[in-house]
């Protein structure tokens, strides 16, 4: 890439900062949210959310617990104020949310907006104008006192709207493209509207600081939140929201530091919805507390559900691959990943331990909705016998024995190679049951009686099916499991020897079942079967007769 050299610097490092902040470790209170996702969300949907739609979503937010919402910028269109009108007319706002609109500094506007929240009990009024030298220079072509009265006049129209409302209203201002203005600029901007609202510590004025696009690593923009908290009049009078977007993909790093820094607020939107790359993912912010044994004080317990209304509403697509609420994020392909996470659960719940430390999972799955057999061990070529082995073990109560679920995990692995594809856990049980469970393809044991002979001696009438040929014969041997393996080999001329036998009840229901896995060896090589029956006997000898079938079906 040649044309490096056109880029430069479009970012302000403040002096006088000390960045304390980088010696804390993490954050320990959640900040006050605000969801966007009906403003700044919506404005980036190809198809913007109907009146409908938009009414599901914000109930979604309430249910969430989203004690802020930004609901529009209603003098933008009329759907954006109908949706403002009819939350408050329906009396829809619950009593501890706050609503919150959008506005330019001009007065048509400034009137629209105040218009649109008549009646509401309380509302943020959300002022903005562009600060950044890019924006002066640029798309203004005015100097900084200029762009100085701009947010002063809109302010001053504001507090006099203000003064004539019902409701309880309270003031943000935005020197939006924040990350490319001076800092000392953005300070002077933002105190001269303090000037004009007069904010006390019971009636605190918003400043948001926004990465309207993100120019710099996420510690740059953390010191400049830091400048701002310490030289913005009367700090104790304020609330220092941040609302970072995600260009470098930085935006949940810009989250976090920006906390650290001395941010009390976070403007962002669920799964990180918005122009470009979108605003700072909101679920992922909140999990990430979460996951550090931080209460967020937001709901994300049924993320599958959420996932699926927002995907519907704006007809997006939640990746795979995205933080806590994709498809894939608990999911395990590897072998060595599935079997570590099977033994880590396993110790777990031996222990009866109340923390999470599985390897793998930052997260417990269950906490946020997803199942762990379902979503967190998947099967396919990349696969071992650890996950294998622990979807039948969880799911269908079949505890292999190590050497089979090995042996059955080379199987499935070459069946899901094969044919190209996942194979979901039913699948994987099916495929047990069709080739490792009471097989009878070539050889049967249609009738099996025993006499005592003498201590721990058995004699055995036995009828075996052979390539479709019935034959009985009469034997002798160390119990009835012996007294069949030796009539096997008598009617099929096969030699093996018996080598492992495992066996353990299956609860399902009102029934017991017991299951047997028995491996038999022939020249070096393993041969594992499975029986699965009401009689514990009946289900060791189905279990050899698989073995052998096996074997069999080998050619040998």
């Amino acid at each position: 890439m040649k044309n490096n050299q056109k880029y430069v610097k479009q970012y302000f490092a403040p002096q006088g900062v000390t960045m304390d902040w980088m010696q804390k470790t993490a954050i320990e209170k959640p900040p006050v949210w605000c969801s966007v996702d009906l403003r700044d969300g919506n404005q980036a949907l190809i198809v913007p959310m109907s009146l409908e739609e938009k009414l599901e979503f914000f109930k979604l937010l309430c249910k969430i617990g989203f004690k802020e919402i930004e609901v529009g910028f209603p003098a933008a269109s009329e759907t954006e104020y109908e949706f403002c009108r009819t939350i408050i007319e329906q009396n829809l706002i619950p009593d501890d949310v706050t609503i919150q609109v959008l506005t330019q500094a001009r007065e048509h506007i400034i009137a629209k907006t105040f218009e649109a929240i008549d009646g509401a009990k309380h509302a943020i009024v959300h002022l903005y104008n562009s600060t950044s030298v890019a924006q002066r220079q640029q798309v203004f072509k005015r100097e900084k006192k200029q762009i100085v009265d701009i947010a002063v006049e809109g302010a001053k129209l504001c507090k006099a709207y203000k003064d004539k409302a019902k409701g309880k209203i309270t003031f943000e201002y935005s020197p939006e493209s924040f990350t490319g203005t001076e800092p000392e600029f953005a300070v002077e901007i933002c105190n001269a509207v303090l000037d004009i609202w007069k904010p006390t510590a019971e009636d605190k004025a918003i400043i948001n600081l926004p990465v309207t696009v993100s120019h710099s690593m996420p510690h740059v923009y953390a010191s400049q939140v830091e400048y701002m908290c310490k030289n913005l009049r009367n700090r104790e009078s304020l609330i220092i929201s941040l609302h970072p977007h995600n260009d470098r993909g930085c935006a949940v790093a810009d989250s976090e530091m920006g906390l650290l820094a001395g941010g009390d607020r976070i403007e962002g939107t669920l799964f990180g919805n918005g122009e470009r790359t979108g605003n700072v993912d909101i679920v992922t912010l909140a999990l990430n507390m979460y996951s550090q044994g931080v209460d967020p004080q937001l709901d994300f317990s049924d993320l599958p559900s959420i996932t699926a209304v927002y995907e519907r509403v704006t007809r997006m697509k939640v990746s795979e691959r995205q933080p806590y609420s994709g498809q894939l994020v608990f999911a395990a392909f590897s072998g060595s990943h599935q079997d570590t996470i099977a033994k880590g659960m396993k110790y777990r719940q031996e222990r009866h331990l109340d923390t999470w430390t599985v390897p793998y999972l930052p997260l417990d799955p269950a906490d946020v909705g997803r199942v762990y057999e379902a979503d967190v061990i998947r099967i396919n070529s990349q696969s071992g016998k650890g996950g294998i082995g622990y979807i039948l073990e969880t799911q269908f109560k079949l505890v292999l024995p190590p050497k089979m679920r090995e042996q059955f995990g080379y199987h499935v692995k070459s069946i899901s190679d094969h044919e190209h594809r996942e194979l979901g856990s039913t699948e994987v049980h099916d495929i047990f049951l069709r080739d490792f469970v009471n097989v009878c393809d070539k050889l049967n044991v249609l009738e099996a009686g025993y006499e005592d002979v003498a201590s721990e001696h058995l004699k055995g009438k036995i009828v075996i099916e052979y390539d479709g040929k019935a034959t009985k014969v009469e034997v002798e041997g160390n119990g009835r499991l012996d007294c069949v393996s030796m009539a096997i080999k008598q009617v099929t001329g096969k030699d093996f020897l018996l080598e492992n036998y495992v066996e353990h009840a299956i609860e399902e229901k009102s029934t017991s079942k017991a299951a047997s896995y028995i491996c038999i060896t022939k020249d070096g090589k393993n041969y594992w079967g499975a029986g699965i029956h009401t009689d514990i006997m009946t289900s060791s000898v189905k279990a050899l007769v698989s073995a052998v079938n096996r074997m069999i079906e080998s050619g040998v």
